[in-house]
């Protein structure tokens, strides 16, 4: 049987921290995904305003990458 420990709040941040820095193109959708989860586990509104940072960094990223895969169309007149 596996045991699950229970994050500290500090801990939860430090996850969101480090999905902040180590993610990349290829894994924000999953890496914003987690850092969703963690930030909905933590009790009090001030838990979570210290993580604003790093869930906004995220965000752009995740925006400013999938703006960078959109195709450009070109129009016929």
């Amino acid at each position: 049987m596996v045991t699950l420990a229970m994050l500290t709040p500090d801990d939860k941040l430090a996850e969101i921290r480090r999905l902040y820095f180590t993610t990349t193109r290829q894994t924000i959708q999953e890496d914003l995904t987690k850092a969703l989860d963690l930030l909905k586990s933590m009790a009090t509104e001030d838990e979570r305003e210290r993580a604003t940072v790093y869930m906004d960094g995220l965000a752009q990223m995740r925006s400013d990458w999938n703006r960078g895969k959109k195709k450009v169309t070109s129009r016929k007149s």
